[in-house]
């Protein structure tokens, strides 16, 4: 057995400096963050570049770093400029894509919405490519450009600036074998951290009780980052009540009175400079209703609703794992029926194959009705309505976290996508 044991130890070893080694090939221990501007309206799209910054230590994954397990609706790469190799990529969706679905997109008004970008900086020059999608998956802009760290004198280097106070409230590991969530503090005044620091652990605490990320708990940290705000509580546009809060974010959002955002994406990235973090969520110091989660974005949901600890899994569901609102909405603007959605929990039966058919029980007849029996089991199936149609679209089960606040767990398909998230962020 300790010859096992040891053998064992000595592949890990092995592994852990391969990937040292050919990470260490392309870039250095260092995060590159990239700023770009979205803008247009759906017939006229069009992406800035705006900052380009830099600072010491890479909290990001060190394998895999070609590869995305989740396409999402947007794409970010890096090649190297010599040979055209790509060295790093990533997945991701915008409030901006979001916005463009909606009626007045197409009225030829032209808001700005800000993203970032993290990747690890690389050692020589390499052309950086953003790519946005609709929801048919067909690129409607792509942007390319230079980044030459070594040579451009414009990229900023914030190593030394004194970070935002933050403290770990839960630590698994190091930020380079770990994956790290940043908690953000919003609408908290100074004298209100204290309430924040409570309400991010039970953030952690909720989180890490749901399978799979029980199942990795040892490789996840959890930082409470204590942004201050001048005003308690956040924006309430519904009720004419606007607050000066850290990141600005209100309700209201598309006119949903629920729907929580931040466009103050740039700002939010500010804070978290010089602190170690992958994902992000904010907690908005509120018992309003309301959240949102964007896929390799944020979490931003309220603090002090009584169905907070479900909402905020909920969300971080979607910003973590990319997965899709199973509930049915009755409007049609997010997804075409004609088109395979990109999230790996609802199908439209185009391109059902690569979904959840493996997981299919021979003795459950589709579509199936749903009933009290498999809610209970939530036994994988295909059941009719979610993406916010009634019709036409397909969820793996009668309840799911995705679903409703009343569920007990993320239901097997999306585990399943969460788990292959993880594994694919830590390297196994």
């Amino acid at each position: 057995m300790k010859r096992i044991v040891i053998l064992s130890l000595l592949f890990v070893l092995i592994v852990s400096g391969a990937v040292a080694q050919g990470f260490a090939k392309h870039f250095t221990d260092s995060t590159l963050r990239i700023d770009y501007i979205f803008a247009g309206s759906s017939s006229k799209p069009f992406i800035a570049l705006d900052n380009v910054m830099r600072w010491e230590g890479w909290a990001g994954r060190r394998s895999n770093l070609s590869s995305v397990p989740l396409d999402g609706n947007g794409d970010f790469t890096m090649r190297d400029a010599g040979t055209g190799e790509v060295l790093y990529r990533t997945g991701f969706s915008t409030l901006y894509q979001e916005w463009l679905n909606t009626a007045e997109a197409q009225t030829g008004v032209c808001p700005a919405f800000e993203f970032t970008i993290l990747a690890p900086e690389p050692r020589g020059e390499v052309y950086a490519e953003i790519v946005l999608r609709d929801k048919e998956q067909k690129d409607i802009i792509s942007f390319r450009h230079v980044v030459s760290p070594l040579r451009d004198a414009l990229i900023r280097d914030l190593t030394g600036k004194e970070a935002v106070p933050y403290e770990y409230i839960h630590r698994g590991g190091s930020a380079e074998h770990c994956i790290d969530v940043a908690i953000v503090a919003e609408g908290y005044t100074p004298e209100e951290m204290h309430l924040f620091l409570d309400d991010a652990r039970a953030t952690a605490d909720v989180i890490m009780s749901y399978a799979p990320f029980s199942k990795y708990r040892n490789r996840f940290n959890f930082i409470a980052v204590k942004s201050p705000s001048a005003d308690s509580n956040v924006s309430v546009p519904q009720d004419s009540v606007w607050r000066s809060t850290a990141l600005n974010s209100h309700f209201m959002t598309f006119g949903i009175p629920r729907y929580l955002t931040t466009k103050s994406v740039h700002r939010l990235n500010d804070i978290l400079a010089n602190i170690p973090y992958e994902h992000i969520i904010i907690l908005a110091n509120t018992d309003v209703y309301g959240g949102s989660g964007i896929y390799n974005s944020y979490t931003l949901t309220t603090a002090h609703h009584h169905d907070f600890k479900p909402v905020v899994v909920h969300e971080f569901g979607h910003s973590f794992a990319g997965l899709a609102d199973e509930y049915g909405a009755n409007f049609d603007e997010t997804y075409s029926l004609e088109y395979e959605p990109w999230e790996a929990n609802i199908t439209t039966m185009v391109d059902f194959s690569s979904k959840w058919g493996d997981m299919l029980s021979p003795a459950v007849e589709f579509p199936a009705e749903p009933t009290e029996k498999r809610a209970a089991a939530y036994t994988v199936g295909l059941y009719e309505g979610a993406g916010y149609r009634e019709k036409g679209i397909y969820r793996p089960a009668v309840t799911c976290r995705m679903r409703d606040n009343s569920a007990t767990r993320f239901c097997p398909v999306c585990e399943r996508a969460i788990e292959r998230i993880i594994l694919h962020q830590i390297g196994e």
